[in-house]
């Protein structure tokens, strides 16, 4: 941090999203411009598969609104979707159970292609929720 501000390699943004499937691919889109504006484009395909999963949780298993956060700083990049159910996420099953298993296997996805994963309770926009995140070394 600088006195005028975060340094020029620190930056966060947040895209609000409606309940909505099809805002999966609108976060996907705007992640991918994000990180090739920033010159992190050797992060986009595993971000956007982690931000897809993210967020497809936060719109199919909730009513309410959702967000996507993006964050990087100190090398890292942290991806996080908020949505308005206070409840943790399932724990991620193994990615090594039967191909005929139709959910679950997204938090092992996460797990899997992240560096690191957790989750905490976050009330935005006058809702209780919580923000699932994940994050990626950018070296």
């Amino acid at each position: 941090m600088t006195e005028t501000g975060p340094a020029p390699d620190s930056w966060e943004y947040s895209l609000y999203i409606p309940s909505d499937p099809r805002a999966v691919t609108v976060c996907r889109r705007t992640l991918r411009l994000i990180l090739t504006l920033h010159g992190l484009i050797h992060l986009v395909d595993t971000a956007e598969l982690l931000a897809s999963e993210l967020v497809s949780n936060a719109v199919l298993h909730t009513k309410g609104p959702a967000c996507l956060r993006l964050r990087f700083r100190d090398g890292v990049l942290q991806i996080g979707a908020w949505d308005a159910d206070p409840e943790p996420p399932e724990p991620p099953s193994r990615l090594e159970e039967p191909a005929d298993v139709e959910s679950g296997r997204g938090m092992a996805l996460v797990r899997a292609c992240s560096d690191l994963w957790h989750w905490q309770p976050l009330s935005r926009m006058g809702h209780r929720g919580k923000l699932v995140w994940c994050e990626l070394n950018a070296a």
